[in-house]
This record gives C-alpha cells, sequence and structure tokens, in this order.
C-alpha cells in the first residue's frame, strides 16, 4: 500500500522513522512518501521536503513567513494527489497538518493521526473539526483518550513511543564517551536550548551565563540535528562549555541535571531520569498571543502528565540567571534529586508500556487494508 506521512521538527523525524519501520515490517510492499527528516530517510522511502525547511516558532514568526507557508502547503496537496496514497498519516505538527487533513478529508482521502495536536491545551472547540476531517486518531499521553471522550470522539492510546527509543538505544560507557568528546570528569550539566534558532537564541544565553557560578561542573550543549555548528560558535566563550551535535541520548545518559527548553525534550529528560529546569522564552508578541488562548495550568509535558508541579519552570521574565541559578542549585541537592527520581518512575508508569509504533502500524495497516 501506499503511505503518506507528513512529519515536522526533530520529534516528529523521530517518531516518524520508528512508525516507518513498523509499517514496513507490517506490510512488506509499502511505498512511503514523506516530508519529516535524515532518521526517517534512513529507514527508507522518499523524502519530499526536510523539516530544517519548514521551522517557523511562534505566531509571530508564522505571520512574518505567511507566504512561504502558504506555498508548502499548495505544494503539499499537489504532490499527494500525484502520489495518490492509500493513506495519510499525519504527525503532530498541527498548524501545518490540520490544513492538509481538511483538505485531504474533501477530497476522500483516508485520513490518520498519530501524536494529537494539542487541542487540550488552546482552543479545544478545534476537536469539532478534527472529527470531521480525521478518520483514525492515534494518542501517546494518558490524559488525551479521556479529553476527547468528553466531544464523544473515541481515539487510541497506543502508549509514548518515547519509551520505545530509550529503551532500545545502545548503552553509552561514560569513560568512552567523554574521551571521544574531550570532556572532563567533572559531572556534567547538559544545555538542552531547543532546535531552532529562535528558541536557541533566547534560552542558550541565559542558560550559559550560570557557568562561572558552577566551576565543579562541565556544562555541555546538546546541538540539535536542525543546526550547524557555526550557529552555536558565537555562544562557546569559555573553556569548560563542550559542544556536542546530534548525540543527545548519550548525553543525558551520563548527565548529572539539565536545563531544558519546553517540549518533548523536557520528557526525554525525564524518562532518562535526570533532574531538569524547563526554560521557555518567546518573541514578546508570540507569547501575549499565546498566554491568552493556552489554558493549560503547565508547559512541560512532566508536570502535565503528572497533574503537578514536578519539576520547575521558569517562564519568560522568570527565566533570568538569578532564578536559574537557584533552580539550577536546587536540583543538585541530594534531597531534591531523590524526591524527582521518584517522581519520573511513577510518571514513566503513566505513560504505559512499551510497542507504540508497532500498535500503531498494526491499527492503521488493519484499518486500511479491511
Amino acid at each position: 500500500m501506499k503511505y503518506y506521512i507528513i512529519a515536522g521538527e526533530a520529534s516528529g523525524d523521530l517518531h516518524g522513522s520508528n512508525l516507518m519501520k513498523a509499517l514496513f515490517k507490517q506490510d512488506e510492499e509499502a511505498n512511503i512518501r514523506f516530508w519529516g527528516g535524515d532518521l526517517m530517510q534512513r529507514v527508507g522511502g522518499e523524502l519530499v521536503m526536510h523539516y530544517k525547511d519548514r521551522q517557523f516558532m511562534g505566531f509571530a514568526e508564522v505571520i512574518l513567513n505567511l507566504r512561504k507557508v502558504l506555498g508548502q502547503i499548495k505544494f503539499c496537496k499537489s504532490d499527494i494527489e500525484k502520489f495518490q496514497p492509500d493513506v495519510i498519516i499525519f504527525i503532530d505538527n498541527s498548524g501545518f497538518n490540520l490544513r492538509i487533513a481538511k483538505w485531504a478529508k474533501a477530497h476522500n482521502y483516508k485520513t490518520h493521526y498519530y501524536i494529537s495536536p494539542q487541542v487540550w491545551a488552546s482552543r479545544a472547540s478545534r476537536v469539532e473539526k478534527i472529527k470531521q476531517d480525521v478518520d483514525a486518531m492515534y494518542c501517546i499521553l494518558p490524559f488525551e483518550k479521556a479529553f476527547y471522550k468528553k466531544y464523544d470522539y473515541d481515539i487510541n492510546f497506543v502508549g509514548h513511543p518515547l519509551i520505545d527509543a530509550i529503551a532500545n538505544r545502545p548503552q553509552v560507557n561514560d569513560q568512552v564517551f567523554r574521551e571521544e568528546h574531550k570532556l572532563s570528569d567533572q559531572p556534567i550539566i547538559a544545555l538542552l536550548p531547543g532546535s531552532r534558532k529562535q528558541e536557541i537564541t533566547k534560552m542558550l544565553g541565559v542558560m550559559l551565563s550560570l557557568v562561572d557560578d558552577f566551576k565543579d561542573y562541565q556544562f555541555v550543549i546538546a546541538g540539535a540535528p536542525s543546526q550547524d555548528f557555526d550557529f552555536y560558535k558565537s555562544f562557546i566563550k569559555k573553556k569548560n562549555i563542550k559542544f556536542i551535535s546530534n548525540k543527545t541520548y548519550d548525553l543525558l545518559s551520563i548527565s548529572t541535571a539539565a536545563l531544558v527548553t519546553s517540549g518533548t525534550a523536557t520528557l526525554e529528560t525525564a524518562l532518562f531520569k535526570v533532574p531538569q529546569v524547563v526554560c521557555y522564552k518567546a518573541n514578546a508578541i508570540s507569547y501575549q498571543i499565546a498566554k491568552r488562548i493556552i489554558t493549560l495550568k503547565y508547559i512541560s509535558l512532566v508536570n502535565l502528565i503528572m497533574d503537578r508541579e514536578v519539576v520547575t519552570e521558569l517562564i519568560q521574565g522568570d527565566l533570568n540567571k538569578k532564578r536559574l541559578k537557584k533552580e539550577l542549585t536546587a536540583i543538585l541537592d541530594t534531597k531534591k534529586r531523590e524526591q524527582l527520581f521518584l517522581e519520573y518512575y511513577e510518571l514513566e508508569k503513566k505513560l504505559g508500556g512499551r510497542g507504540a509504533s508497532e500498535k500503531t502500524a498494526s491499527l492503521i495497516y488493519n484499518a486500511i487494508k479491511n
């Protein structure tokens, strides 16, 4: 069968790659065309457009690049018509994907959505449109099924794919990794400033302002696969700052603490059992717009899933050197760390078991086959 998959960002590329592996196991004759990244490309199929070419952070940035976004939507529709897939699979990336889903449903394509749009965070009224435009939804957060049930929309909770992604990774030898990347023997503080240029620019400077206050620790920037080293160069001005690109999981596996930009990385850090401080600072206009439409108590997936503050969130004005120093000092304290570890284990239980990609691929394949 022919599958057309649309994913955006590094996290979508990761989940898309694992879903593709599972689809190829389910359907030996699978023909997959996709929007994604390097991980999906390694699995097989044919890449249409890389997510690096379509990353815009926040409302303001989308508006400023509206002509480009509209051009990509038009091209996507045309490409789907040429390919004539048996099913279109959307992965997260709601701003783009929901527009394509509406068009696709009107043109009688089968529409399946893996990793629900975050309609539970804002504009819940969109659920009615999603019900009309999406034939099947596969969610990965435990509270989403109950949320959709309120709107009489029965969806599939398949568990979180990060459980598998982390469990199946090769084990890292601490000493070998340090030698390979010229790291000291000091405890590591990992810096995860995001994947887009706009957010990295806003987060990384504040994170690195703490280096001189924690001289007994090795600070390591986790470089995003979507950005080249040249972009990070201007931030690296001190000897005890290291940069490692596209090795975030390896880095987290040997880290003592982490400063993490809000997003999927907060959950990844928690699953590696690394104490963290969650950071978020957006374009001022985007933040003011978001503040008025987002109804959540928390911004990090860790706190949302646990429905209480497990990890500290420093948002907008609160993300400053003084507050960040205080919170980093706190998570380096033994008592605080022990409490976080217990919370992280409870979080993992809530996420369900392994096999999210396999469950989703099986449900999609059988739905289309039948």
